[in-house]
């Protein structure tokens, strides 16, 4: 889903994945970009959870995902070597 949309995966924080539009190079609907990454995020743990559903029982249905996105200038660094 982030390769589609041209997500930049930052790193993954326990349970936590920490990605970036408009990185490295800017673009102007980077946030328009993010909310539809996030938006798709969702749809996708919804049909997951919808088809393990039927072999792992109902309260599957009952995980849940968050969602925090933040817009606006960021300070760059070294990012594992890569940029």
């Amino acid at each position: 889903i982030a390769y589609r949309h041209g997500v930049f995966k930052v790193e993954t924080v326990g349970d936590c994945y920490v990605g970036a539009a408009g990185l490295p190079d800017p673009i102007q609907d980077h946030a328009v970009v993010a909310c539809k990454f996030a938006r798709d995020c969702l749809k996708k743990m919804h049909e997951m959870t919808r088809k393990m559903e039927v072999s792992l029982g109902p309260d599957t249905t009952e995980l849940d995902l968050r969602i925090g996105i933040h817009s606006g200038q960021v300070t760059a660094g070294v990012l594992r070597g890569e940029r």
